[in-house]
């Protein structure tokens, strides 16, 4: 079983935390074997916002005397990250089935890039049906809400860290996007440094 992209997999975990009221554990990302300082900068601050959102989530809304707490205030920023999250678990089964049909691409941006849609050779009833009653409207608009998403968290890693300004914006989309290629399966198609696209 193929691993699903680092934030797919932090999201499903928050959530599942979230509506277990479980505890909140560390949360790791261990990808690749070897990561550059900006790699494990990015990383690492990418948990920390999870862990984040987890905390806020997990905060109990009675006091252990009894008492309603208020729920804790939220920045726009945080709210904005948290909706980033939900959107892409919510789209997550659609988008690795997009993947495996090859309607859609990982691009050095760290986002998906759409492709002409296919019907796709499969021999699943169940995959026969998604891919002939997904109209292209809604096939569209699923990749740009995850495609806004992505690019919400990506801007969110920015406003957490201090060692980060918007200048490493696009040092820190070429590190999504090789995390979110060496966590796509086999046959995904990624896009090459050189803007060439290949399949894993």
């Amino acid at each position: 079983m193929h691993n699903r992209s680092f934030a797919i997999r932090l999201t499903t975990l928050g959530l599942a935390l979230f509506v277990s009221g479980c505890t909140l554990a560390k949360v790791d990302v261990n990808v690749v074997s070897e990561r550059t300082s900006l790699e494990n900068q990015v990383l690492g601050t990418y948990n920390s916002l999870n862990e984040d959102m987890l905390l806020v989530a997990s905060v109990r809304g009675v006091s252990p005397t009894g008492k309603i707490d208020a729920p804790p205030r939220h920045t726009p920023e945080q709210a904005d990250a948290t909706r980033a999250l939900e959107t892409i678990a919510f789209h997550a089964d659609d988008i690795e089935t997009f993947k495996r049909f090859g309607w859609i691409g990982e691009n050095q941006e760290g986002l998906l890039t759409p492709f002409t849609r296919e019907t796709p050779k499969v021999t699943s009833v169940e995959l026969k049906s998604f891919a002939a009653n997904y109209s292209e409207a809604e096939f569209q608009q699923v990749v740009k809400e995850v495609n806004q998403s992505r690019d919400v968290l990506m801007m969110r890693v920015v406003q957490t860290n201090e060692n980060f300004t918007s200048k490493d914006i696009p040092a820190i989309r070429k590190v999504f996007a090789k995390i979110n290629r060496q966590n796509s399966a086999p046959g995904t198609k990624v896009q090459e440094a050189g803007g060439a696209w290949i399949l894993l």
